[in-house]
């Protein structure tokens, strides 16, 4: 077992089964979702890995084909090995009124050759009559490139992955989707796990996503309804020296894992991707040889138990093929004792299924947060006897002796960043209106056992729902419907953007002399008005609110589950949490929520997780490059300061107590400095 105690998030799901239910139709509760809005030229599913997006799929562009007059649909998925989960499907055997059926010929991510060779095939499919065509990112980019965007006229483009498309113009397929869509003749059905991009570019523009109508299936209900998997742990582990040294501190050789070793280029590897492997089944056992059938690695544990080992990191194609042939056996996939572990670098993310995978154990940063989430997935599927499944992110501390300590520390912040954005993600959605004194249980919310009282604040939780409802005192309601539809199902996009926000994260971790209200209202209102340029200032205010409320409601559950790391969480913590923290104060208001640092308990993990000389070159190397005050920060804080003068009959204080008054009259006179030395000079 490990003998080392990973800080974490646990988040426990009630298992109620409803997610792998299936309607008279042979649609489980996503699928029936999405298939609601068929009708919809551009439509986009978010949901989670293992919910059923491709079949989704499948249901919705035979209904296109063969009851909206479409002419034919294709397929564009990243990669050619997930191709494979839009093979034929009798969905007539489940109630469905036709077959998902995909001619051999018209499977390209099966066919040999180039994709000189594909792109051709895609022109004869074209002028052909056959409806169903799968093919890669890249073999559409160039078909587009060849014949133009005017040949997919009347034809459904299916994009899986969809968080592969930017918005940056250097993104072929982002661009091609964008003439697609201001051709306005073809219909776009987009899915992803994640809806947000690790180098934080906008996955689509705000003109274009404002066409699309959005099926959203969060993390908490597919979860809550498996049959057997109920709690879900991430965390991340900093260690010193290799990390193969350290690795079963966090790998219990008992649970089934995907280990990912680093990147070659990154600074967690020793250069040797060889050598690591051999080291870590070294650390193992004892090596009892390979076996013949599968090319497993095969290691005796001290306990007399052989593992099974998957080692996907051996370059030698035949080996390596070999190992994923058998990993893809179908007949396998329901065979528990098939493999215990699986060693990979670059494989075994997206679109990978193991269903009896544990824990997903990553060494060294990421750059991309969406690689997480897949990463996540994979042990995110339901299985009979697992119960339980965790993440974990293995990382290097930031050494002073090196000298790409700036380069460590950055890493460690978007590790850090990841992790938030996973709670986020994990955890049940939140609903929140205003409080106001006539308001009562029946005005919309359903409490649930957790009965209205006007002494405290009012906070339920819908299990069936997954929802925490909650009124805020003070709170602004959305006025448009797009930004009622943001603060209904884009908060963790919103989120996502604010905890990639470099300055943000430093500021909120290390920078003693920060106020609070510069990261809620100044940093997160700034996110707001660049993300949804078309909302009026009163929008931009209310989704603010309700991203910042989320954000802090997620941190102050974690603060009372994780406790002093001494005590189990019990099967409810994480909604114990919420509830707790919406009581402990005798009327919650959004002047409140704004004042609490939303990293404050980010840095509570990691001084405990990270050495104290670690933690002070941390904060040495950020505080060495503080910006005290943009001119952007400053006019921020002084229209701040004009609504403060609105409320109060006077501006800010230079002189305050208040350290937030204060604050916005920094602004203010830093603005006049401004236009002085303008005037001036």
């Amino acid at each position: 077992m490990t003998n080392k105690s990973v800080p974490s998030v646990s988040v426990s799901y009630p298992a109620n089964g409803s997610s792998t239910k299936s309607n008279e139709l042979g649609m489980r509760t996503m699928q029936e979702r999405a298939y609601e809005k068929r009708g919809e030229q551009y439509l986009l599913i978010k949901s989670p890995p293992a919910s059923g997006k491709s079949r989704a799929l499948m249901f919705i562009a035979l209904d296109k084909l063969h009851n909206q007059g479409l002419k034919q649909a294709i397929i564009v998925v990243p990669e050619k090995s997930i191709g494979s989960s839009f093979a034929d499907e009798p969905l007539s055997k489940f109630g469905f009124w036709a077959d998902w059926t995909v001619a051999p010929r018209w499977n390209l991510c099966n066919s040999p050759g180039g994709d000189s060779g594909k792109v051709g095939a895609v022109r004869k499919f074209l002028e052909g009559d056959d409806q169903i065509l799968v093919c890669t990112h890249a073999t559409f980019r160039f078909a587009v490139d060849k014949f133009g965007i005017e040949a997919f006229d009347g034809r459904l483009i299916a994009v899986d992955e969809f968080h592969h498309v930017s918005a940056n113009p250097d993104n072929k397929l982002g661009a091609h989707l964008g003439t697609l869509i201001a051709r306005d003749k073809a219909h776009v059905v987009a899915m992803t796990g994640s809806y947000f991009r690790g180098d934080t570019e906008a996955v689509l523009s705000p003109e274009d996503e404002a066409r699309f109508q959005t099926v959203t299936y969060t993390y908490y209900e597919q979860l809550s309804g498996y049959t057997y998997l109920k709690t879900l742990d991430i965390g991340y582990f900093f260690y010193s020296g290799s990390y193969a040294d350290e690795l079963l501190k966090v790998l219990d050789p008992h649970e089934k894992t995907i280990l990912h070793i680093p990147n070659v280029n990154s600074r967690e590897s020793t250069k040797d991707k060889h050598r690591e492997v051999e080291h870590i089944i070294d650390a193992l056992g004892d090596w009892q040889g390979t076996d013949p059938a599968t090319g497993f690695q095969l290691v005796k544990r001290p306990d007399g138990k052989v593992l099974r080992i998957a080692d996907l990191v051996d370059d030698e194609p035949a080996k390596r093929d070999k190992v994923s042939a058998s990993l893809k056996d179908p007949s396998q996939k329901n065979n528990r004792d098939h493999v215990d572990i699986i060693i990979a670098l670059g494989m075994a993310k997206e679109g990978f299924d193991w269903i009896w995978c544990e824990h997903a154990l990553t060494v060294g940063y990421r750059s991309s947060l969406t690689e997480i989430v897949q990463i996540i997935g994979r042990a995110t599927r339901d299985a009979k006897g697992k119960t339980h499944a965790r993440f974990t992110n293995l990382i290097a501390e930031p050494d002073a002796s090196e000298e790409a300590v700036r380069e460590a520390v950055n890493d460690t912040l978007k590790a850090i960043a990841a992790s938030l954005l996973m709670e986020q993600v994990l955890t049940p959605k939140f609903e929140f209106k205003p409080k106001t004194p006539a308001s009562t249980a029946q005005d919309g919310f359903d409490y649930g056992e957790n009965d209205y009282d006007e002494s405290k604040c009012n906070v339920g939780f819908n299990e069936e729902k997954g929802t925490f409802q909650i009124e805020i005192k003070g709170l602004t309601q959305p006025k448009s419907p797009e930004a009622n539809r943001i603060c209904e199902n884009d908060l963790n996009e919103v989120i996502t953007a604010f905890v990639q926000d470099k300055t943000a994260i430093e500021r909120g971790l290390f920078d003693e002399e920060m106020v609070p209200e510069e990261l809620t209202q100044v940093k997160m209102g700034k996110i707001v008005r660049d993300k949804y340029p078309e909302l009026d200032e009163a929008d931009h205010e209310a989704v603010r609110q309700h991203a910042i409320a989320a954000m802090n409601f997620t941190q102050q559950a974690k603060k009372t589950l994780l406790g002093d790391g001494t005590d189990a969480p019990s099967n409810t913590a994480f909604v114990d949490g919420v509830r707790q923290f919406a009581m402990s104060v005798k009327d919650l208001d959004i002047d409140l929520i704004d004042r609490i640092n939303p990293f404050s308990e980010a840095y509570a993990i990691l001084a405990k997780t990270m050495s104290e000389e670690s933690l002070k070159e941390v904060a040495a190397v950020i505080e060495a490059k503080k910006i005290k005050l943009s001119p952007e920060e400053a006019r921020d804080l002084a229209k701040r300061a004009v609504k403060f003068k609105q409320e109060r009959g006077r501006l800010p204080s230079l002189t305050s107590a208040d350290a937030w008054e204060k604050r916005m009259a920094e602004g203010v006179a830093f603005l006049t400095r401004m236009k002085q030395e303008a005037m001036n000079g």
